[in-house]
């Protein structure tokens, strides 16, 4: 049982989490209390929709930079257009901003399914495309807490429930709680009991193998980064709820801490490997190391240090593997042979 319970990433990224957050109460034990978890929950949700995104697209073999532009878009689009209709409503901003990342989304998919571009080199690019294009044409004035429409002000502090401390002060599970717990049912669902999660996997692991088995590449394809947009359009409006301000220059350039949590999730560069569960410990992992470094003694410049280490360790883990792997199916090759 316990070699088993090893045997899985998941398991190692567990226990060296616990024992991080173990060391952390030590040193200030008002960590480990209800009211901070709630406060981690709240600020790590929209992190982890997005990675729930870039989750998707590793698995896929692909990988996706442009979230980041396509959810400042959708958040920056539908606070203005909200103010310049005179509407305050929390579901017409959420539909704005999940339709234009969807749409976003549909460019990314052309460039990738139809003209076959790399995914790392198409997203860059529509990375600074979308950014620019938000910057040139709509401009790059903030909207402060007092122009802000009163539905993300409604919406951020909105809670499940609500607990009261002995001093008369209240905290709460916010309801952005739910909203990633729907994004990871859903994502897990469709990867784990539906045709398109069985053909995400095998694109991932091998694309010409997964056409020739009968899968729909294009179409697949077309969902992942119609799925993403889906998300940082979903997050986009949770970002600027969270911070009562949007600004089009904040969130473009935090890409890589969340496809580092993803890697540090277990999820492989090259596709094909990964969990959801696995994905929600590295959001955690990241999340804390992010909010507490101060608190181990170290500048926030070491979050960089570590991002950089995570993801050049995660490539290097994945070429070793597959490097192994090749070995022993050669090794059994010559076994048959002789």
């Amino acid at each position: 049982m316990i070699k088993k319970i090893f045997s899985y990433n998941e398991s190692y990224l567990f226990f060296i989490l616990l024992a991080f957050v173990i060391a952390l109460t030590i040193v200030n034990p008002s960590f480990f209390t209800l009211e901070n978890l709630f406060d981690l929950l709240k600020n790590s949700a929209g992190t982890a929709i997005l990675a729930m995104g870039v989750f998707i697209v590793l698995l896929s073999g692909g990988i996706d930079v442009s979230f980041t532009a396509i959810a400042i878009a959708g958040e920056y689009v539908a606070v203005n257009l909200l103010n310049a209709l005179g509407i305050s409503n929390i579901y017409l901003a959420f539909a704005i901003s999940c339709s234009l990342g969807i749409l976003l989304g549909v460019i990314n998919a052309i460039l990738i399914s139809i003209f076959e571009l790399p995914t790392l080199i198409a997203t860059l690019g529509t990375l600074n495309f979308f950014h620019g294009a938000l910057l040139t044409f709509l401009g790059t004035k903030a909207v402060n807490v007092g122009q802000l429409p009163n539905c993300f002000k409604v919406f951020g502090s909105k809670n499940i429930f609500t607990l009261i401390k002995s001093d008369g002060t209240q905290y709460g599970l916010s309801v952005y709680v739910l909203i990633l717990i729907a994004v990871v049912i859903i994502s897990w669902i469709i990867l784990r009991f539906t045709m398109l999660g069985r053909g995400i996997y095998a694109i991932g692991g091998n694309k010409e193998a997964a056409k020739r088995g009968g899968f729909n590449v294009v179409k697949i394809q077309f969902f992942i980064y119609c799925y993403v947009g889906f998300l940082a359009g979903i997050m986009g409006v949770m970002h600027v709820s969270l911070i009562q301000y949007s600004n089009p220059m904040y969130i473009v350039g935090d890409e890589l801490s969340v496809i580092a949590a993803v890697v540090l999730g277990g999820a492989s560069i090259t596709g094909g490997s990964g969990s959801v569960i696995g994905t929600l410990l590295g959001v955690s992992m990241i999340t804390i190391l992010e909010k507490n470094l101060v608190l181990i003694g170290l500048s926030s410049y070491w979050h960089k240090f570590f991002i950089g280490l995570i993801i050049t360790l995660g490539v290097s883990a994945t070429y070793y593997q597959a490097k192994v792997r090749g070995r022993k199916t050669l090794s059994y090759l010559k076994q048959k042979t002789y």
